[in-house]
């Protein structure tokens, strides 16, 4: 058995990019953990093109522009941001580190960088709140009973979070058999804290002949439309829903009163055969029309990827497996890191293209996917 190495006291010179984390990160958790972080759903077809669909798209350039004294900044919710880059939700930090989100949230303190605190976090968050500096965002996964959701809710408010971020993707998991190969479970010390308390639904194990999933209890609290109108009516912060990638269900959200998207797969982690988060978003964006904020997940590896997400409709982007991939290898510092490379890649991308502020980022930048001319 491969022993797992301790956290990186400096950072290697051949860490350049967030991919040359991966490496590093892999050799310091458990097989399991980082088959938890790293897989995706069924043949992992979806997860993969989350990456590769970038790549589709390429940029025409610009030469001899004024981008002279440039900046990146955006107003998102009330939050004003430095960069548009937020590190996105994902549970249980403190597979990858010890520390776990009290890393990640120091890191971002230090990079001036919004975070989301999942549901699942394996710290709680009043915990993460006292020591942040930059703005917290929630995520909410919706529990099975509406008090539930509530306490959930006014804990997120207490905390000082700008905004909800319901996940709306996920009312089952999808077959993560990456994970499930690796025989995957919590350990006993780590546990999704903020739930503590709280009712959750009973364990449903299905019999033989049963429908395994319609059969089930799983659906019963599966959340609706009405239920997002529910709460909205409930808090005071925005209600952004994650993981729309329809138009249709875009066109919903603006009809219910919904106050931002995220454009996601959810990772690649439930339905395979979803399309890159990248291809959905130009189709919802002409349907958000500037309405509401647009936010994208999935497949960001470079500053580049930035500029293609906002020249295709998003206000701003979240990054997910690369900064737990920093934390893994060298904690806050490594999370630190990875936002400074991929902050660094949006500038180079801005110039080169003449941009010299976020609004000068449009369609206009890009040849036509797969064309140059």
């Amino acid at each position: 058995m491969t022993a797992i190495l301790p956290p990186l006291q400096t950072i290697p010179v051949d860490i350049q990019s967030l991919a040359d984390y991966e490496p590093y990160a892999k050799a310091r958790m458990t097989p399991q953990a980082w088959a938890y972080f790293s897989g995706g759903a069924a043949d992992e077809i979806t997860l993969r093109d989350n990456h590769d669909a970038f790549a589709r798209y390429r940029f025409k350039g610009r030469v001899l522009q004024p981008v002279q004294q440039g900046n990146t900044r955006l107003q998102l919710f009330d939050m004003l941001l430095e960069y548009p880059i937020l590190l996105a939700p994902v549970a249980f930090h403190r597979l990858a580190h010890s520390e776990g989100e009290l890393a990640t949230v120091t890191a971002a303190a230090a990079m001036g960088a919004a975070m989301v605190v999942s549901t699942q976090a394996s710290v709680g968050i009043e915990h993460i709140a006292a020591r942040a500096v930059a703005p917290l965002l929630f995520q909410l996964y919706w529990q099975p009973h509406r008090e539930a959701n509530l306490a959930l809710v006014k804990a997120a408010e207490a905390a000082g979070c700008k905004a909800l971020l319901v996940t709306v993707d996920a009312p089952v998991n999808g077959p993560r058999h990456r994970e499930q190969r690796a025989g995957f479970a919590l350990p006993s010390d780590i546990e999704a804290v903020n739930l503590r308390g709280l009712p959750t639904a009973p364990v449903w194990h299905s019999k033989p002949g049963q429908s395994p999933v319609f059969g089930s209890n799983l659906l019963q609290a599966a959340p609706t439309w009405e239920d997002m109108r529910w709460l909205k009516s409930m808090t005071r912060l925005p209600v952004v829903l994650k993981g729309v990638m329809n138009p249709e269900d875009a066109r919903q959200a603006l009809d219910s009163g919904m106050d931002g998207l995220v454009v996601s797969n959810h990772g690649g982690r439930t339905l395979d055969g979803l399309p890159a988060s990248i291809d959905a978003l130009a189709a919802v964006a002409a349907v958000v029309n500037k309405q509401i904020p647009l936010l994208l997940d999935g497949g960001i590896r470079r500053g580049s990827d930035v500029v293609k997400a906002l020249a295709l409709g998003a206000d701003a982007v979240m990054i997910g497996r690369p900064y737990i991939h920093g934390l893994a290898a060298a904690g806050a510092v490594g999370v630190a890191h990875v936002l400074n490379m991929l902050r660094a890649e949006l500038e180079v991308a801005m110039v080169l293209n003449g941009c010299h502020c976020l609004a000068d980022i449009d369609a206009s930048l890009l040849w036509q996917a797969g064309r140059t001319q």
